[in-house]
């Protein structure tokens, strides 16, 4: 287990059984009422279209206009200004979802490194399945948060824009591992206590008014008949012989 041991435990909607009192996680257990599992989707699946480029490309440009045209912040404003936003998200809530649909949940405070959520998902794999590399990553777009990237591994939580929630996918070296029908290879102990995902809301659904049957009726039939006798009209001038009026 990581040092972030004695994190509190994220809460759970009142909809949902608490799990053991023990724990600092919450195990969620996959959805039941999906018709099909979901496909691994390859790597192509996320490389990103010309559209998709252009789009990005606007906007790094707009960003950069806007910090050429815009006046020149001492540094300790700036990083002032950086501090202030970091201080409203202390804590950072993740989700790590299985291939199976199988959920961790965990609260860690902002400053910690993606390390620490490495260190937490490996201590709750099966003894069998712990020396498999695994890797964490979002999408889409597809971002590899790897503990060997320098430009991962040194940021926290907050600086890899991971505040205030957000959900990671992982992916394991081993092919077999990543099959959506495989389940997750948690410990028994974490099986035991997950509990099933909250229900979304619902929201009442406001009656249609009926329609009057009476009107429509009588309008058809007025609509109906008008349109009977113009077409009367039309075949009759149609057979009138010429010369007579």
């Amino acid at each position: 287990m990581s040092d972030n041991a004695d994190t509190q435990p994220t809460a759970i909607p009142s909809n949902s059984p608490p799990p053991a009192q023990s724990t600092s996680y919450v195990v969620y257990k996959p959805p039941v009422n999906l018709s099909s599992p979901v496909p691994n989707l390859p790597d192509s699946f996320f490389t990103p279209t010309s559209s998709d480029l252009k789009s990005a490309q606007a906007t790094l440009s707009s960003r950069t206009r806007n910090l050429n045209d815009s006046p020149l912040q001492l540094r300790a404003s700036r990083e002032a200004a950086l501090q202030a936003r970091a201080e409203k998200y202390p804590n950072t809530t993740l989700r790590i979802r299985f291939t199976d649909r199988t959920q961790l949940e965990k609260t860690f405070p902002s400053t910690d490194k993606i390390r620490s959520v490495y260190a937490f998902v490996r201590n709750l794999l099966r003894e069998d399945v712990k020396p498999i590399k695994f890797i964490l990553y979002q999408s889409p777009p597809k971002r590899d948060l790897k503990v060997s990237d320098p430009a991962v591994r040194d940021l926290n939580l907050y600086e890899l824009q991971l505040a205030p929630s957000s959900v990671l996918l992982l992916r394991f070296e081993d092919d077999k591992l990543n099959s959506s029908t495989y389940p997750a290879p948690l410990v028994d102990s974490a099986i035991s206590e997950a509990v099933e995902l909250p229900r979304p809301p619902e929201f009442p659904v406001a009656p249609s008014p009926a329609p009057n049957s009476g009107s429509g009726a009588s309008t058809s039939k007025l609509t109906g008949d008008s349109s009977a006798e113009a077409k009367e009209k039309k075949i009759s001038k149609f057979f009138k012989l010429p010369g007579k009026k």
